[in-house]
């Protein structure tokens, strides 16, 4: 195997893989919070607070998850804490996507521009999955 794709393929096993898989987690999974907290707080403000604090916690929660379930010795996967810290910080950031719409004061333009932005993310997310 020639040395350029070996190092290819550490990178996507390393480095893109955890980030894609944080970034559809963050995407998905604080979703639900970021809804029913913008529903139930009037003031912009609130909606993003929530949004965020379920972003960042998902962040860490996959963040952790990831690097403690293996040290990457057997399954060449890289170091523990970088693949943590990206996919915590990818968890985060998909999260946090579809949280700034509900800035607008508008909730139910805000909900479609937040639906988009997921729609958008899991479809870069499937793209990129695909051509790697």
């Amino acid at each position: 195997m020639p040395k350029t794709s070996r190092i290819g393929g550490l990178f996507v096993l390393q480095i893109v893989q955890p980030g894609l898989a944080g970034l559809m987690d963050g995407s998905v999974s604080t979703l639900g919070a970021g809804v029913r907290g913008g529903a139930r707080h009037a003031q912009q403000l609130g909606r993003v607070a929530v949004g965020l604090a379920a972003s960042i916690g998902a962040g860490i929660s996959m963040g952790f998850a990831e690097a403690l379930s293996d040290d990457g010795s057997l399954t060449g996967r890289g170091h523990p804490w970088v693949r943590g810290l990206i996919c915590g910080a990818m968890t985060a950031l998909g999260g946090v996507g579809h949280t700034f719409p509900f800035l607008i004061h508008d909730f139910r333009f805000a909900m479609g521009l937040a639906i988009v932005v997921v729609l958008v993310e899991l479809g870069v997310i499937t793209w990129i999955r695909t051509g790697t």
